[in-house]
């Protein structure tokens, strides 16, 4: 391994232990209370709206895809009318919440550690605290709290696009009725399902939020810096939520008994 690549890894490693431990402070401040209302709003538009259409096309047509991929398989072996309950599962244990969090981590975490990386970088990070302003609650916990809960929203209105998607396909292209699709949705999704879908968004938030974040409070280098902050944070939440997820999933789905609240 060469010097360059040793130390490229010594600083991705003291970045992520920084990370870590501005994730500690961050729940210690929120559970005292301490942020700014006006900045988390801001914050909310910035994660939310801003990246509900992009979202929305991309859970359409993911839940498009995947009934094309299946549906066929299902009818030849007589079971056409599992088919919406199979793309309702995936969808809500699975692809809406990860794909929703990559869209986001694309979009929000890359916007998180470019503007704190070019307020670092300015010294702008300074300046506050010469005004006694602690950037962990003025600037951090907004958009930790609005990852935190636009996420799950986001995720909940993708896998209603996504069942749309394929309920779509299935009747134009399969003849399966929408009364039938619907059934089996009903009858393969539980309210731990659900519930599922929503804690993981909550942690992929929480996660994306902090990475760019602390990428952007610990910039170094001028514009070249701010540059490799922003490319290294999002592959880092990336390989955050999947590495999560694993974990998540074991913890939740292990075992061969149906997932009940």
């Amino acid at each position: 391994m060469s010097k360059t690549t040793t130390s490229s890894f010594g600083l991705w490693t003291e970045r992520f232990v920084a990370a870590v431990l501005l994730g500690g402070q961050v729940a210690v401040h929120v559970l005292r209370g301490r942020f700014y209302r006006r900045n988390l709003l801001e914050q909310m538009v910035v994660v939310g709206p801003q990246s509900l259409l992009i979202a929305l096309l991309t859970a359409g047509f993911v839940g498009a895809v995947f009934t094309i991929q299946v549906a066929r398989e299902f009818i030849n072996l007589g079971a056409g009318n599992f088919v919406g309950g199979v793309l309702a599962l995936a969808l809500t244990r699975e692809l809406t919440p990860v794909l929703t969090s990559v869209i986001v981590a694309g979009r929000v975490c890359s916007a998180f550690a470019a503007e704190l990386g070019t307020m670092q970088v300015t010294e702008q990070i300074d300046a506050l605290y010469m005004l006694r302003t602690d950037p962990v609650d003025y600037l951090v916990i907004p958009r930790v709290i609005a990852c935190c809960l636009m996420l799950p929203l986001l995720t909940i209105l993708c896998l209603v696009v996504g069942v749309g998607g394929g309920l779509v396909i299935s009747i134009n292209f399969y003849n399966i009725s929408s009364t039938v699709f619907l059934d089996s949705v009903r009858n393969f999704l539980t309210i731990w399902d659900l519930v599922s879908g929503e804690i993981k968004s909550f942690v992929f938030g929480a996660v994306i939020a902090v990475v760019g974040t602390s990428w952007g409070l610990t910039t170094t280098g001028g514009a070249k810096g701010v540059g490799e902050s922003t490319t290294t944070a999002v592959v880092t939440a990336l390989l955050s939520i999947f590495i999560i997820d694993f974990f998540l999933s074991w913890l939740m789905f292990q075992g061969t008994t149906s997932s009940v609240l």
